[in-house]
């Protein structure tokens, strides 16, 4: 019922951006191109990826307005914050993207191959360092901190060409971030609280990582 309720208060230019995004999605779940090699997916397949990837591009580019406005005026105060975040909620950033991200993920599990012939996966990218900003500014945001699991680095082999600048740009590396690099075979470490990469250093020493 209150879903109800929250689509009666939605425009009707809103409610049919999400329906078309809904289709699009739709069209491009998996039915009987689970597995196949990327030259043979139909043209209607692949004209659908590209109108998916229009589609994100133009959110993109609108969230991309809206995010830095709304972060400079949710930084005032914590009863600014809510003022805004309650604006967002309501805008395209609040009502498609999520769902957007969600499905874009189940299609990634379903067909990997399609969703990268298609190209839309890096253009969410850009929009990673604005969405980290205006989070940032939440109430109880270092608590949150201390089980982060939306670090930019683990989505890296996803982007390429611009997005990849744009992941390069982010120069906080939290204590997470740092332990599951290095367990997934990284080398960093810190010194004097910056962080430096010594995996090619480790393999020319004759010290033995233990005292690297």
């Amino acid at each position: 019922m209150d879903q109800e309720l929250y689509s009666k208060e939605r425009s009707a230019s809103l409610d049919l951006l999400l329906r078309f995004q809904r289709l699009l999605v739709s069209k491009l779940y998996p039915a009987d191109c689970v597995g196949q090699a990327p030259n043979t997916y139909s043209p209607d397949l692949l004209g659908v990826g590209s109108l998916l990837k229009k589609y994100i591009a133009l959110l993109c580019t609108h969230i991309g307005d809206i995010l830095p406005v709304a972060t400079s005026i949710a930084c005032t105060s914590h009863r600014h914050f809510a003022e805004v975040s309650h604006v967002v909620d309501g805008d395209l950033t609040g009502i498609l993207l999520p769902e957007l991200v969600v499905s874009i993920v189940l299609l990634l599990s379903k067909n990997a191959g399609l969703m990268q012939e298609a190209g839309a996966i890096p253009l969410l990218a850009g929009l990673l360092e604005h969405l980290d900003r205006f989070n940032h500014l939440a109430p109880g945001k270092e608590r949150d901190d201390n089980e982060d699991l939306a670090w930019p680095g683990i989505m890296g082999s996803f982007f390429t060409g611009q997005s990849c600048r744009n992941n390069e740009e982010v120069t906080l590396i939290r204590k997470a971030d740092l332990e599951n690099h290095n367990k997934d075979g990284g080398f960093w470490t810190v010194i004097d609280g910056k962080v430096y990469d010594i995996k090619d250093f480790q393999t020319q020493s004759l010290t033995g990582s233990s005292i690297l």
